[in-house]
């Protein structure tokens, strides 16, 4: 049964210097088209099933029209919801207002998540975001005013040029927000974004590894560290995220979205052309048992709670330890097992080259 599904709206009214993410200018004409088309595909694949989350993503949804959200919430109201769902949109600061707020409430929606990603002036220029502390804490103060108590930040670090010290400040910065999540996220510098275009080049792995031990370190007292990049307060994780890192199935609709629907991963295309043809399939893959379960521990794994191991034998039937080089990994400190398997705390920053060791061939 399918209980989660995420909307992408790719429109932004500016285009950050490090996005890799499916975008586009935003163009009125234009967006009145995506929206029908993206009504169709919801139409030709949703199977009516009751939705524990919905994720609308971008791009930028925020920075529709209030006449435009209107549309957008008007076919989304077509899918049929849990009483206790997590509805959650993407915002950026400079495009909240009252009435956009009001118009969400309406709507249903419960979580805001806010990409801030830095607020050092030096790091804004580089990533061609424009930010200010007075317009960042007036949005969120309207937030919480209007009824909104689950909100999200996004920060991000690893920033060439950025300091300890900036990295610091920044933190210090989202904590004073006193928000019920924040998500972390060291800079990846992506093919064809503009900052790969101009040769910016990363930052040392030492200084990265040193900036994310100072963010563990800096949130753990306020918040839960639940994800590798995750952290909440008490019962305000991300609960469409979580049946990612779970492998749970979901939807994907509109441009660029990705779903996976029992055994099948589908990515959508990324063509606007296409997509405004109806054409919304880029392509697919059929997972064996054997791509699922790797999928279930590489995923699950990213949780600070790791995998239970009778919970895997239950969908699985068989015991993680006769599918992974468990063994191994325990001896080698690598991973622990108190009935969940799971990376230790000293090793987080290094998961990556421990999630090599359950991928299948």
């Amino acid at each position: 049964m399918i209980k989660n599904c995420y909307i992408h709206i790719p429109f932004c009214n500016s285009i950050c210097a490090y996005c890799d993410f499916c975008k586009l200018l935003k163009n009125e004409k234009i967006v009145d088209s995506y929206l029908m088309h993206l009504e169709r595909e919801i139409k030709s694949l949703y199977k009516d099933e009751l939705l524990e989350t919905i994720y609308i993503g971008g791009g930028t949804p925020s920075c529709l029209s209030l006449s435009q959200l209107n549309k957008l919430f008007a076919i989304l109201k077509k899918i049929k919801k849990d009483k206790n769902i997590e509805y959650t949109i993407e915002c950026n600061f400079d495009t909240i207002t009252p009435q956009k707020l009001q118009l969400f409430r309406e709507n249903g929606i419960n979580r805001l998540s806010f990409g801030l990603e830095s607020i050092n002036a030096k790091n804004l220029a580089l990533l061609e975001r424009n930010e200010s502390k007075k317009k960042v804490k007036d949005v969120i103060v309207l937030c919480k005013k209007m009824g909104f108590k689950n909100i999200n930040v996004d920060l991000m670090y690893a920033i060439p040029g950025e300091t300890m010290v900036d990295l610091e400040k920044d933190i210090d910065f989202v904590l004073s927000l006193n928000i019920s999540h924040i998500s972390t996220y060291s800079l990846i510098i992506e093919d064809h974004t503009k900052l790969a275009i101009n040769n910016v080049d990363y930052i040392s792995q030492d200084l990265d590894e040193a900036m994310y031990q100072l963010i563990c370190k800096k949130l753990k007292d306020k918040y839960i560290h639940y994800e590798i990049s995750n952290f909440s307060l008490e019962n305000y994780q991300s609960k469409h995220n979580l049946c990612y890192w779970k492998n749970k199935n979901y939807y994907g609709f509109g441009l660029g979205a990705s779903s996976y629907l029992k055994n099948k991963r589908i990515n959508n295309t990324r063509s606007l052309t296409k997509y405004l043809h109806d054409e919304y399939i880029l392509d697919y893959e059929i997972l064996t048992k054997a791509d699922i379960m790797s999928y279930e521990m590489i995923l699950g794994l990213r949780l600070l709670k790791g995998v239970n191991k009778q919970e895997f034998k239950y969908k699985y039937q068989k015991n993680i330890e006769d599918v992974f080089p468990i063994k191994k990994l325990l001896q080698e400190k690598l991973i622990c097992d108190d009935g969940n398997i799971y990376i230790p705390i000293d090793k987080l920053y290094i998961s990556n080259e421990i999630l090599i060791n359950f991928i299948k061939e």
